[in-house]
């Protein structure tokens, strides 16, 4: 099967690394012919409804995969390899091998024979990461607000696990859920007071 891309660029970014909850997401990314690269830009400088609009378009327009690290991989291996580990899985899940990725950050996954390049802003760079960038962020976010439900005292769907005064305040007052990272200083501070 020939695959139709503009470049053969796969763009990755990931989601959640400072959130207290859940897991980390990361999205590959490679543009089919005729993608508008005009139409994304950072995840972060867009409305939500904006985010879920594009989330569309990039699905219809792009060979694109997503990858997570649990809750228990970010307390077992960290944070940052945790991250690097979600990116990997984004990237393998790919129809299709790209001949370069790009990745945001100064950090990379490691997979033997492929060229990947780690870009510091990348998600404001290159439009690939921006569009990764779009698809982590809403698909993490869409799972954050289904656990919200039945966690409503931490106003997850509106602090998406983030360390907000609210969130942190409800912390103390009900404790921490299984879906509270432990090994996270915040948590870890709570849990194990000096």
């Amino acid at each position: 099967m020939e695959y139709k891309s503009q470049k053969n660029v796969a763009g990755v970014d990931e989601v959640g690394r400072g959130s207290l909850i859940g897991p980390v997401y990361a999205a590959a990314v490679v543009f089919k012919k005729g993608f508008d690269k005009n139409k994304v830009k950072d995840s972060k400088k867009l409305s939500p409804k904006k985010r879920e609009f594009l989330e569309n378009y990039i699905k219809k327009n792009s060979y694109w995969a997503i990858g997570t690290a649990s809750k228990r991989e970010i307390e077992k291996i960290n944070i940052l390899n945790a991250s690097l580990l979600a990116m990997k899985r984004s990237i393998l899940k790919l129809k299709f091998k790209p001949k370069i990725v790009k990745v945001d950050g100064n950090k990379k996954p490691n997979i033997n024979n492929l060229n990947i390049k780690s870009i510091i802003r990348g998600d404001q760079k290159i439009p690939e990461i921006s569009a990764a960038s779009i698809l982590a962020k809403v698909s993490r976010d869409r799972l954050i607000k289904k656990m919200s439900k039945k966690f409503k005292a931490y106003l997850w769907d509106r602090n998406v696990g983030y360390g907000t005064k609210d969130h942190l305040s409800a912390i103390k007052k009900f404790g921490i859920t299984k879906h509270h990272r432990k090994t996270f200083k915040p948590i870890h501070n709570i849990l194990s007071p000096k």
